[in-house]
């Protein structure tokens, strides 16, 4: 009679997870940057896009950037002066809380803050986030873009769209084929956190409110084994900086 495989006794000393695998070789990639690259960023993400974070490591193509597991991007610098990979990465890893990623690179700090601080792509806004803006829909015929550019430079919006409009809560009617608002209709105000309902009407009008942005935390130098806060007056070896920005 053959053996049962349910009977079959499976060590787990043998198993491999591809959880794990990646946790190590993320920690490995980590290491082995800190050897190679003079200066490690730590930089916080607003309003994640994984399109315009390609395009960060596109710019960045002589560099390397790690977007992973904040307690195993501090493991891999070191958490204390006595585990650290390298004098004061330790320090770095104070800075690694919330959408944060690790840049690795042989440029200058005056290039990264210089290049993060001009880079700040638009995108449709998800429901969530805090509108940064007010919109308004203007009384009478309903254009593509809402009011957002000249009528002379717009169309006039489907009529095919408006049962959507409706449904969506706005107070439209077709007059001979146009869409119309007898008065003006405020989609969201400046300070509003948006729900589904505004993020469809914003991104039917083409309104991109939300902004990506990153800003760099604190940068390490192998060359003098600091860590400089950005916008802070001291590095975190107590030694008076100039302020970042300044």
């Amino acid at each position: 009679m053959p053996k049962s495989k349910r009977a079959k006794v499976v060590h787990l000393s043998k198993t491999t997870k591809k959880g794990k695998n990646l946790t190590l070789k993320l920690y490995a990639n980590i290491r082995s940057s800190i050897d190679t690259y003079p200066y490690i960023f730590v930089f916080a993400v607003d309003n994640m896009r994984n399109t315009y974070l390609k395009d960060v490591r596109t710019h960045f193509s002589d560099s390397r950037l790690f977007f992973g597991k904040t307690k195993v991007m501090a493991k891999a610098l070191g958490t204390t002066p006595e585990d650290e990979y390298a004098p004061n990465t330790s320090l770095l890893s104070k800075q690694l809380s919330g959408t944060v990623g690790l840049l690795f690179t042989p440029r200058p700090p005056e290039a990264i803050t210089s290049y993060f601080s001009n880079y700040h792509p638009l995108d449709f806004a998800r429901a969530g986030t805090t509108a940064p803006r007010t919109f308004t829909l203007p009384s009478g015929i309903l254009y593509s873009r809402g009011g957002e550019i000249p009528r002379e430079d717009d169309v006039p919006l489907s009529h095919t769209i408006e049962p959507t409009l409706r449904k969506l809560g706005v107070p439209t009617r077709l007059v001979k084929g146009k869409v119309e608002l007898e008065g003006e209709y405020v989609v969201c105000q400046q300070g509003d956190v948006l729900g589904a309902r505004e993020t469809n009407l914003l991104k039917m009008f083409g309104v991109t409110v939300a902004e990506f942005g990153v800003e760099v935390r604190a940068w390490w130098s192998a060359a003098t084994g600091q860590v400089v806060l950005v916008g802070d007056e001291r590095d975190e070896a107590g030694t008076e900086v100039e302020m970042e920005g300044s």
